[in-house]
C-alpha cells in the first residue's frame, strides 16, 4: 500500500508525463485540422474524423484520449468536444507545435548536446519546415498587431522591402497586398521555407513582385537589389547574430548592404530577467531552454540597445510586446 504523500508524489508525475503526450497531440490535432474543427463545429466523431482524412482510426482516437487526459476535450467514446481548457490550447497551439514538431528532436537528443564532446558543429537539429509552419501563427498572435501599427506609422512612401529571415514569406505577401506599388526581397537559410513562400507568392498572384535568395544574412554576398530597399524588416532571427561582437559586426554590415534604407523594424524575443522558473509563461521555457542547448545566445533589451548604438542604428520607437518571450520590436533609422 502507497501512504497519501506518495498517491499525491505518483499524481503529480502522471499528470507531468500525460502533458508531455498531450504537447504532441495538440501539434498533431492542429495540424490534422482537429482543432479548427472542433472550434467551428463544437463536436466530431473520432472514427468518422479519420475516415473523412484517411487516418488510421485507432491511433486517430488515441490522440484525443491524449487530449482529453489534460481536459482539453472530453471524450464519450468516439464523441469528441471542446472541454474547459480548449480555448486557451487553440490559441497558443503554435507553442506546442514548435516544441513538439519543430524542436522535438533537439530535446530529444538532450542528454547529448549538454556533454562538452558532443558541442562541436551544428547544434540545431530542428525541422525547419515545422518551425515555419508554428512561427507564422506564433507571428499572428505575438507580433502582427505591433508589426502593423508600425508599419502604419511609416512616414514615407517605399517601392522595395526587404525581409531578413523571411521564412514562408507571409509577411512579405501582406506587406505587398497593402502596398501595391513596392516590391519585396526575402532572404532566409532554409531553402525549404522558400519552396513554400515561392508557392504561397504564386498563389497570391505577387510572383512578379517577389524574390526570394536562400543564403545566410550573417554572410551574404551583396546583391545590386539591396541598394533599391527603403523598408527592412526581420522577425524572431535577430538573436541568431549574437553574440555581442558578431551581432555588432552584423548590423554594422547589414547598414553597409542595404545603403537606402529608412526605417529597420527588428522584432525579437529577449531574454527574461527576474521571472522565477515556476512562473514561466507558456513558450517562455522551451524557447530559451532550446536557445541555451544550441548554444545561442539570448540578449535582454539593454543588450539590444548598445549594441543598435554601436553598430550605425538609433531606435526611433521601441514596441514593447511582452507577452511569451519578453518580444520587442524596434524601429530603428540609421544613425
Amino acid at each position: 500500500m502507497i501512504d497519501a504523500e506518495q498517491a499525491r508524489s505518483w499524481k503529480t508525475a502522471a499528470q507531468l508525463y500525460n502533458s508531455a503526450v498531450a504537447a504532441s497531440a495538440i501539434a498533431a490535432a492542429w495540424e490534422l485540422g482537429a482543432l479548427d474543427e472542433l472550434h467551428d463545429k463544437g463536436v466530431l466523431d473520432a472514427h468518422e474524423f479519420a475516415a473523412r482524412n484517411d487516418l488510421d482510426p485507432a491511433s486517430t482516437l488515441a490522440m484525443f484520449r491524449a487530449l482529453a487526459a489534460v481536459k482539453i476535450v472530453e471524450r464519450d467514446g468516439t464523441r469528441v468536444t471542446p472541454a474547459a481548457d480548449f480555448a486557451e490550447i487553440q490559441q497558443t497551439r503554435s507553442f506546442f507545435h514548435w516544441l513538439t514538431r519543430g524542436s522535438g528532436e533537439l530535446f530529444r537528443r538532450m542528454p547529448l548536446v549538454l556533454q562538452n564532446q558532443h558541442r562541436s558543429g551544428e547544434l540545431d537539429p530542428r525541422d525547419p519546415a515545422a518551425v515555419t509552419y508554428a512561427c507564422r501563427e506564433i507571428n499572428a498572435l505575438t507580433y502582427d498587431p505591433w508589426f502593423w501599427s508600425a508599419v502604419d506609422g511609416i512616414d514615407f512612401d517605399f517601392t522595395m522591402v526587404a525581409d531578413l529571415g523571411c521564412g514562408n514569406g507571409d509577411r512579405l505577401i501582406k506587406i505587398l497586398q497593402r502596398h501595391p506599388k513596392a516590391n519585396g526581397i526575402g532572404i532566409d537559410i532554409a531553402a525549404d521555407s522558400l519552396k513554400v513562400a515561392e508557392t504561397d507568392a504564386v498563389g497570391a498572384g505577387l510572383s512578379d513582385r517577389l524574390t526570394f535568395v536562400t543564403a545566410d544574412v550573417r554572410t551574404m554576398d551583396r546583391r545590386p537589389e539591396f541598394t533599391e530597399v527603403e523598408l527592412l524588416t526581420c522577425f524572431m532571427m535577430g538573436h541568431d547574430f549574437w553574440p555581442r561582437e558578431r551581432c555588432v559586426a552584423t548590423l554594422a554590415r547589414i547598414r553597409d548592404m542595404f545603403p537606402d534604407v529608412k526605417r529597420f523594424l527588428l522584432g525579437d524575443a529577449t531574454r527574461t530577467v527576474g521571472t522565477p522558473d515556476d512562473e514561466l509563461p507558456v513558450f517562455t521555457l522551451g524557447f530559451e531552454v532550446a536557445h541555451d542547448m544550441m548554444g545561442t545566445f539570448l540578449p535582454t533589451v539593454a543588450d539590444w540597445e548598445s549594441a543598435f548604438a554601436e553598430s550605425g542604428w538609433r531606435i526611433r520607437h521601441k514596441h514593447v510586446i511582452d507577452m511569451t518571450v519578453g518580444e520587442v520590436i524596434f524601429e530603428l533609422e540609421p544613425a
